[in-house]
């Protein structure tokens, strides 16, 4: 039985702020609380609870994910800061004052990477897993870097030398390169050279090691010792290594005929963006870091000095395999076993009655196996399908293809605009419409973030719309680390929303009276704030008033006033927002009854849920639960086709209420309390001391509604408070 203290102890006191909470006071500013995750995720990187292997996959996530933050989201506040635009956000800051405060943080965040990662690699060799440098090979290691240089890696290169005769090269986005100060032997003349390392080359060499032992070499390290072979005749007096990253926000003309077309040019464009962020060591001869400032148009404060190992993403590639007891306990995902009393039919699963799966805990692969079936069975007559990232070799894209070519009417909506997969989807588009798929792309100006499968079957003489509603991606790779939801249903109701939601997007024909679907920018974030302001009335006329809601991000301004007044009315509102969030929570006199919570641990929480006490309180029976493909945003609710579905099955109910967003609430684990700064503390956890995870507990103990024969009354969960 999950531990309900939680929900009866009372709200920590409120503090009091000098600030106006009447203005923009009363947000936290996206950028730095996006910080602050990223913050999260690297001290999970020093958290001595979790397998070294794994810290170390912690580390390359969080210097990806900056990364990627400056690509995207510095790139588009210098522009507008360059633009002269002094226009505030929510919280009152300019973007050029968001970019000095960025700034500051990123280069703290930068600077205590490089001191775990100094922690880590003496753990590690600690371990027998050694990062080496050129000063510590031995003869055998020298004689097998030589044939493996001359074989794996010099046919790959291009060196480039840096005169009037040989401009600079173009260095694309995150590309790593080796700059040399070179000086012939025979006459002492100088050369500039840069060395570019090929992305498709792994960064670290594993050497012949004894059995139990890994070591490795960086490559520029091995390079750096056969320098005197790629430029012969030269000795090398100097070097550095650097790293570039660009403006990667994509822009798209409006008028554009062809979006496919003219997304492919965009894409070209984006690989050409400006250089937003140089990283280069810090002992770079100052000649050579001029002319490569020089050349890339960078100015000193977009430098940063590492000084350590640059490319710190890179690092995943030395999580070993091979070392179990490094790494996670390994973990099989559950077949449902509905789905298996039913000899694998999905079909016959569905019929049965609704079916909530919970990935990871449950495997992904039912979603395959729907689509799959769905293809082969000649029963069935259409199939549309949303899709927003998936997988290189998608097994749901071959599905739809299959289906195509058997005849069967398949509809895919392919979204170009998933930002770093739009390359991939016109790939996948191709294809789909070479097998003879109608392909949509939706609308120029909103994103289709909806996770939507409709599959049209032919029962004795009716049609028999089957549905799928997702809150992540059609996606089997990410689908194993991140928490998502996947309902099927075949109720009606539902599987006319979802069609007149195709409808939508294929023929921009707006939806009228959906059933059990609210979506967006039409319906969604007014069925949000209805929703959050019954949840006051109920306070004020003194029945139980609750909110429970999780998600990836919360900044949509409306949505945040709208639950400062439902807590000033009393209700009692709990949060899970694992990455940004722009609400403070308790505050006195604005916030008081807001509680924020983020959960950062092996899997990435990625599922969006809210539920509403309904004047009878939470977790009862007669409460309203929602799942949804958006976060509380303002591009998700104002700029992207996305679904709220209203779940209105009761063992489906009970398991988001009772179970996951009971078990979510009571984790300890791997918890992050906010505070009203915007800081984030983690509860204190004794060595060695049991605290409840909610990722260990989903692992145990199967869901409610995927339990067959065997039932679920042994399945924990929150006792209701209220039928």
């Amino acid at each position: 039985m999950i531990k309900t203290d939680f929900l009866k102890s009372d709200f920590p006191k409120a503090i009091k702020l000098d600030e106006d909470l009447t203005g923009s006071a009363r947000f936290y500013n996206r950028e730095l609380s996006w910080l602050g995750f990223n913050w999260r995720v690297l001290e999970e990187a020093e958290n001595t609870r979790v397998p070294l292997l794994e810290r170390l996959r912690f580390l390359s996530i969080s210097a990806n994910n900056l990364d990627e933050f400056y690509t995207v989201r510095v790139a588009g506040l210098r522009e507008l800061a360059n633009a002269g635009n002094t226009t505030p956000a929510a919280d009152g800051l300019s973007a050029a004052e968001q970019l000095v405060l960025i700034d500051t943080n990123a280069r703290t965040l930068m600077e205590r990477q490089q001191a775990v990662y100094n922690d880590l690699k003496a753990e590690m060799e600690a371990e027998g897993i050694h990062i080496l440098t050129a000063g510590t090979l031995s003869s055998d290691d020298r004689t097998f870097l030589d044939e493996f240089f001359l074989n794996q890696v010099f046919p790959v290169l291009s060196p480039l030398a840096i005169d009037p005769a040989h401009p600079f090269p173009f260095i694309p986005n995150t590309g790593f390169s080796l700059a040399l100060q070179l000086r012939r032997l025979k006459d002492k003349t100088p050369l500039q050279a840069l060395l570019p390392i090929p992305q498709q080359i792994d960064r670290f060499i594993a050497l012949p090691s004894e059995p139990g032992q890994y070591r490795f070499l960086p490559m520029e390290d091995m390079l750096l010792l056969h320098a005197q072979g790629i430029f012969p005749g030269y000795e090398t007096i100097g070097s550095c290594t650097f790293r570039v990253l660009r403006d990667s926000d994509l822009e798209v003309e409006d008028e554009a005929e062809d979006l496919v077309r003219e997304f492919e040019v965009a894409l070209k464009r984006r690989r050409r963006g400006e250089v937003i962020r140089l990283k280069i060591s810090t002992d770079a001869p100052a000649g050579l870091k001029s002319v490569i400032m020089e050349e890339l148009d960078v100015i000193q404060d977009e430098v940063v000095e590492i000084q350590g190992l640059i490319g710190i993403s890179d690092l995943s590639q030395l999580v070993v395999d091979a070392r179990h007891d490094l790494l996670w306990p390994s973990f099989t995902p559950r077949v449902p076993e509905r789905v298996m009393d039913h000899d694998g039919d999905m079909f016959a699963a569905i019929r049965q009655k609704d079916m909530l799966l919970h990935h990871p805990y449950e495997t992904f692969d039912m979603v395959v196996r729907f689509l799959k079936q769905a293809a082969r069975d000649p029963n069935v007559v259409a199939i549309k399908q949303t899709l927003y990232r998936t997988s290189k070799k998608s097994p749901i894209v071959e599905a739809l293809c299959e289906a195509a070519e058997d005849g069967k009417s398949v509809t895919a909506l392919v979204e170009l605009k998933a930002r770093f997969d739009e390359a991939a989807n016109i790939r996948q588009s191709r294809r789909l419409e070479r097998a003879g798929a109608h392909v949509v792309y939706g609308f120029m100006h909103y994103k289709t973030h909806a996770k939507i499968s409709t599959v049209v079957r032919r029962e004795g003489d009716q049609l028999v719309t089957y549905t799928h509603y997702g809150t992540g991606n059609y996606h089997p790779i990410t689908a194993r680390i991140y928490t998502d939801l996947s309902l099927f249903t075949c109720d009606a109701a539902l599987g006319r929303d979802a069609t007149k939601v195709f409808n939508y997007l294929s023929g921009y024909a707006e939806p009228e009276k959906l059933e059990n679907l609210a979506i967006s920018p039409l319906t969604l974030k007014a069925r949000l704030i209805d929703m959050i302001g019954a949840e006051a009335d109920y306070a004020r006329a003194g029945k139980p008033a609750e909110i429970w809601a999780k998600m990836n991000s919360l900044i949509e301004s409306d949505v945040i006033d709208a639950l400062y007044a439902a807590s000033q009315a009393g209700v009692k509102i709990n949060l899970i927002i694992r990455g940004i969030c722009g609400l403070r929570p308790g505050v006195k006199g604005l916030s008081d009854n807001i509680r924020v919570k983020s959960i950062v641990g092996r899997f990435l929480e990625h599922s969006r849920i809210v539920c509403f006490g309904n004047g009878h309180g939470l977790a009862s029976k007669k409460a309203k639960v929602y799942i949804s493909s958006a976060d509380w945003m303002g591009r998700n609710l104002n700029r992207r086709v996305e679904t709220l579905i209203d779940i209105t099955n009761p063992t489906v109910k009970a398991q988001i209420v009772s179970q996951i967003m009971a078990a979510n609430l009571a984790d300890v684990a791997q918890s992050w309390i906010m505070a009203a700064d915007g800081s984030f503390t983690r509860p204190d956890l004794p060595e060695g001391e049991f605290a409840f995870s909610c990722h260990r507990f989903f692992m145990e103990n199967p869901s409610l509604s995927g339990r067959g024969s065997a039932g679920a009354a042994d399945v924990p969960k929150l006792t209701h408070t209220e039928d």
